[in-house]
């Protein structure tokens, strides 16, 4: 790999430049017009789309690709750095990249680019004559481009370094082990010279690499960061598989994943008296803290035995100061009872920058817990209509349900007023920010929403048939569909859940709590809920999948005031296209949208008894052969616009989807 030999760059600037740096290869050159340069044009055109599109199931932001055949083979690849979230910015980065590699290494038949604009775009691109993608190849680290800040970090220089390497060690290690391989992290008061200097961090690999070749090649990076880089205020060492990258200043988007403390220095012992000798009670400790040690575990290990014996007797008990603890079996070994303490100092006081966003019941935080953990914290408002009866219902019920389709509380705090849940973290947020949103949308292609559509009645079916109990969720909606970093569908907010014993199907109550737009007709007006109600706001989810658009709103569908209805009679009068998402059309999977449709409709039927179970979408899903019963008209059909029964219920109807809401019912 002649034309990959590291050529070391090395900068000292301030402030980091924000340029294209272009390495042209010594591979030799082609000619004007040639099969070279025609197969050059075609990865130039392909590749800033490939690296900005779905791969296979989710947004990776990085592309390989070839062109041609030997001897004119082009080789390329792209990577855009992992915090971008518009795949415009990735595909006019790496289109950019090409441009000025052609421009300054004309008729080269190899470069690099190295295209770095703070505000915008963060991308680098190779390609070559020789396999760079060869898996001989795969870890080898390619062109070398490395750039320092000149100024230093002020405070004891040996100090300085070895925060600086426990930062990038920290941050390679996480991007290893994630399956973006991208991470970022920062660490604060390493300085000793009275100044704090917070510092954060990057790591990157590309993602087709294993975890331990990822690690391997950062940690061969962060092995170059020498004593004197070591306190330089940035810097970065960039090659074609991995990069690293640290600042002064917050130099991606979002917030860090994680806080990374320096280790301890040990300090410099006090001279011995020559005197005395050694003290007598440093000879006390030494005998006496190993048989403290001793004692106190064996004290825990015999309390663990005692819990162990209280076999099924998880539950609530009081403490001092009318405080409530929660005790969950034992069998929950991945369960956590967090300190008030620990969530405050995890969620940095739940402060606005961790806030994720606002639930029915509160709002959500990010919080950074020990060994890097990052989670979920639901903050229970104390007006929110959830008290402790819900609050236990939730935590009893979750943290038992184990499913890929359902997310996993994880531990719970209750002090006082406050009631908390800390769940897994999942990046990619809920379903209603890419099924809604301009930007989300265009990541969301047809094998995408089907997968999701999926997942959504893989979880319904857990709850309503193979979980221990029998679980109704009663408030299924997009804001509580959250998606890991693969995209995958994971339903959350069980607060509102009810739980039968596996004989049972329904239940009625006083108070009916939910979302309109997505309750079932015999629940909001009668109180009446079961697993069909369930399926009913799963068909109403499955349509504003279909339509990126909401069930509910300030928009009008024709002439309803409601998704459901406009989409029966599109599809009572054969233009079920009408109401598809544009993006979705012209499509080859149009068999498989229709049946999607059918499917949704069959599940909003106004009677209950109409509707499938969800054991039954699972198999028209699965079964592409199964004939499909044509659907009788939807609930709240006769919603419609300027209708006098509509007018009276309108408002009701017309409710911002997002909020959950409770209503005494008289019965």
């Amino acid at each position: 790999m002649a034309s990959l030999l590291l050529t070391i760059l090395g900068f000292l600037l301030t402030p980091l430049s924000a340029t294209a740096t272009v390495i042209c290869s010594n591979g030799g050159n082609y000619t004007a017009n040639s099969a070279y340069q025609s197969n050059l044009a075609v990865l130039a055109a392909t590749l800033p789309i490939n690296a900005s599109t779905l791969n296979q199931t989710r947004i990776y932001f990085y592309a390989t690709a070839t062109a041609g055949g030997a001897p004119d083979v082009v080789y390329a690849l792209a990577l855009c750095r992992g915090d971008m979230v518009n795949a415009t910015a990735c595909r006019d980065c790496v289109a950019a990249s090409f441009q000025d590699a052609q421009q300054r290494c004309p008729y080269d038949r190899g470069a690099t680019v190295y295209m770095d604009d703070d505000a915008e775009h963060e991308c680098h691109l190779s390609y070559s004559s020789d396999n760079l993608l060869s898996p001989a190849n795969i870890t080898e680290n390619g062109t070398l481009f490395q750039e320092w800040n000149q100024q230093i970090i002020p405070g004891d220089a040996a100090i300085v370094a070895a925060g600086v390497r426990d930062l990038l060690n920290g941050t390679a290690l996480d991007a290893a082990i994630r399956p973006m391989h991208f991470a970022t992290a920062f660490m604060d008061s390493i300085s000793t010279s009275g100044a704090t200097t917070t510092l954060y961090s990057l790591a990157q690999c590309t993602p087709d690499l294993f975890s331990d070749n990822c690690q391997a090649c950062l940690q061969r990076l962060v092995g170059m960061v020498n004593a004197t880089m070591s306190v330089r205020l940035g810097g970065r060492i960039v090659v074609l598989r991995c990069n690293i990258r640290f600042e002064a200043n917050l130099f991606y988007k979002g917030q860090p994943m994680r806080r990374i403390t320096p280790s301890s220095i040990a300090p410099v012992p006090a001279p011995a008296d020559k005197n005395h000798g050694t003290k007598p009670w440093v000879v006390a400790i030494s005998v006496v803290a190993p048989v403290v040690l001793v004692a106190f575990c064996f004290i825990v290990y015999c309390h663990r035995l005692r819990r162990r014996g209280r076999k099924g007797k998880g539950g609530l008990r009081r403490k001092r100061g009318g405080d409530e603890l929660w005790e969950i079996e034992t069998e929950l070994s991945e369960f956590s009872v967090f300190d008030f303490q620990q969530i405050l100092q995890a969620t940095n006081n739940f402060s606005e920058e961790n806030k994720l966003g606002e639930g029915g019941f509160g709002p959500v935080y990010k919080g950074y817990f020990p060994e890097g953990m990052e989670k979920a914290v639901k903050r229970l408002a104390s007006q929110s209509g959830q008290g402790f009866t819900e609050f236990k219902n939730e935590v009893e019920l979750i943290a038992k349900l184990q499913h890929r389709n359902l997310v996993r509380l994880l531990g719970c705090c209750s002090q006082g007023e406050e009631k908390i849940l800390v769940y897994e973290y999942l990046p990619n947020k809920s379903l209603d920010l890419f099924i809604f949103g301009e930007d989300g949308k265009s990541l969301m292609d047809w094998n995408r929403r089907l997968t999701i559509v999926e997942g959504i009645a893989e979880g319904l079916l857990y709850l309503h048939k193979h979980s221990r109990l029998r679980v109704i969720h009663r408030d299924l909606k997009p804001s509580n569909i959250l998606l890991d970093n693969e995209m995958n569908p994971k339903i959350s907010d069980f607060g509102l859940a009810k739980i039968f014993s596996p004989n049972n199907t329904e239940g009625d109550t006083t108070r009916v709590v939910g979302t309109y737009g997505y309750m079932a007709p015999e629940y909001s007006s009668l109180g009446i809920f079961s697993i069909k109600s369930d399926v009913f706001s799963f068909g109403v989810l499955v349509l504003e999948i279909l339509s990126g658009q909401r069930n509910s709103g300030s928009r009008r569908y024709g002439d309803f005031i409601n998704l459901t209805g406009y989409a029966w009679q599109l599809w009572d009068e054969g233009r079920w296209f009408e109401v598809v998402e544009e993006s979705l059309l012209p499509t080859c999977q149009s068999e498989e949208i229709v049946r999607c449709i059918n499917i949704a409709l069959l599940c909003v039927q106004e009677k209950a008894a109409n509707r499938p179970t969800m054991l039954d979408v699972i198999a028209m899903l699965s079964n592409k052969d199964m004939i499909l019963g044509e659907p009788k008209h939807p609930a709240y059909f006769n919603l419609r616009v300027g209708n006098e029964e509509a007018s009276s219920t309108s408002t009701q109807w017309c409710s911002v989807n997002d909020v959950t809401i409770s209503v005494i019912t008289p019965r």
